[in-house]
């Protein structure tokens, strides 16, 4: 053990490991930012558009109120973003050294969406009581769509990072690049669906969690409950489509990244069939602490209920991923989606027999808990998915350790990384609450950020 522990001390670059925190850090702040820059917008334009219609003003004072809480969390995104793209170079420069010009396109095309969206954000903002109605409601179109094409492109530089494409080596040298390939991977379409539902899982169930915990205080208002209800049904739709596509690709990675699946299995030898097991951790090279389901295995990652699922141990263990933490995050990303999907299953069967679940206090309680469980259920699937593809960086590639940089100084860069977000954290909690407040004392005209306070003529 101890040789062990002394070759990987001399293998690994000095700044592996806090290159691998701090970017950890970094991604799983600003993921759950991205989720409400792609969903937040289309829930925007439902309510907005219900207003219009409708003629409706809790519907539009809703839209109005969401749109303030949207660009406070566009602008606290874009910090965070910025600071991504920052450390991809500082911390990982062998990879977008040799991959720059493979990885160039898609980073190009994300940021202009960005400012897209923040231009069109801007115009919507400013254009309350300024625009003609359905004028107004159009500007969320191009907003809505420029976050869906920028996380695309991102989602595209991961999906491409698992199946890579594109280029040629020759002699160790990127060639040949087809920036087109690399962005439209054939992995990219299908893991794009996957992190796209994600959002509105994660969105529609953190804002129904916001009303829910007003009605449990007791403010049972029209404004309440329709802020509970949209959301809720954007929530309903994607928790029920999120088991789909995630079982689809996850029989992808039998052939794609069977390693990986092996991991999410624990699957320490080939079994056909295979068992699902619930729970459990490997412990001295053996599968311990879980419950085993016969014939399961096979179903879930293979789509049938015969196929095998290869073992760890037909894999060299250098190109083995870290089990335990991959098979834990996938197990808790797969046991909170069911979990929410019931929970939705429940509501919306009581409501067509007749019975409304959102006056019952259990069930809102229930709904209060949803909404961070969505976003560990987000965060569980990005550990899956990042630490399932290791040792690789581009799988089959190029390895982690030749990716990253060899700066043993970045532990300061890591402290600054924390203290970074723990502010921008803080700061955006003082923000909401302060908004919330003073919209519960009946000030509806709050500032934007990006247009002048409206004057009295």
């Amino acid at each position: 053990m101890r040789t062990l522990l002394a070759d990987i001390m001399v293998t690994d670059p000095a700044g592996l490991l806090p290159a691998r925190q701090q970017m950890a850090l970094s991604l799983g702040w600003h993921i759950v930012l991205a989720c409400f820059g792609v969903a937040f917008p289309a829930m925007i334009f439902v309510m907005h558009r219900r207003g219009i219609v409708r003629a409706d003003p809790v519907s539009l004072g809703l839209a109005r109120r969401w749109s303030k809480v949207s660009a406070v969390l566009f602008a606290i995104g874009a910090v965070s973003g910025t600071v991504l793209s920052f450390e991809m170079g500082l911390l990982w420069p062998g990879l977008m050294g040799p991959f720059g010009d493979v990885l160039g396109f898609p980073f190009a095309l994300e940021g202009l969406s960005f400012f897209v969206e923040a231009i069109f954000l801007g115009i919507y903002l400013y254009g309350w009581d300024r625009l003609p109605p359905r004028q107004h409601l159009l500007m969320l179109l191009p907003m809505a769509t420029a976050g869906v094409v920028g996380t695309y492109c991102v989602i595209s530089v991961n999906a491409w990072m698992n199946m890579p494409t594109g280029f040629r080596m020759v002699d160790g040298e990127v060639t040949d690049v087809d920036p087109w390939a690399v962005l439209l991977n054939s992995g990219a379409l299908l893991q794009f669906a996957h992190m796209w539902v994600g959002a509105f899982m994660v969105v529609g169930f953190v804002v129904a969690a916001v009303y829910a915990a007003g009605m449990l205080r007791g403010r049972r208002d029209e404004h309440h409950r329709l802020g509970f209800t949209v959301p809720f049904v954007f929530a309903t739709v994607a928790a029920l489509l999120q088991p789909v596509i995630g079982h689809v690709l996850g029989i992808r990675l039998g052939q794609t990244q069977p390693s990986k699946l092996a991991a999410f299995e624990l699957a320490t030898t080939t079994e056909q069939p295979a068992p699902l097991r619930l729970g459990g951790l490997l412990i001295d090279g053996q599968p311990r602490w879980f419950v085993e389901i016969p014939q399961w295995g096979s179903f879930i990652a293979r789509g049938s209920f015969d196929k095998p699922v290869r073992g760890l141990d037909t894999f060299p263990a250098a190109d083995q991923p870290p089990v335990n933490i991959t098979h834990v995050a996938f197990q808790s990303m797969i046991g909170i989606g069911s979990l929410l999907a019931l929970g939705v299953v429940v509501f919306w069967v009581a409501r067509w027999r007749g019975r409304d679940l959102s006056g019952n206090r259990w069930f809102l309680r229930c709904v209060v808990v949803a909404g961070p469980l969505a976003v560990l259920a987000l965060e569980c699937g990005w550990i899956a998915t990042e630490v399932g593809r290791q040792p690789w960086t581009v799988w089959q590639v190029l390895r982690t350790t030749e990716a990253a940089t060899d700066n043993p100084g970045l532990w300061w860069s890591f402290a600054g990384a924390c203290l970074l977000y723990v502010g921008m954290t803080v700061g955006a909690g003082v923000v909401l609450r302060s908004m919330a407040r003073r919209w519960r004392a009946g000030e509806e005209d709050l500032p934007s950020p990006y247009g002048p306070q409206r004057q009295d003529a």
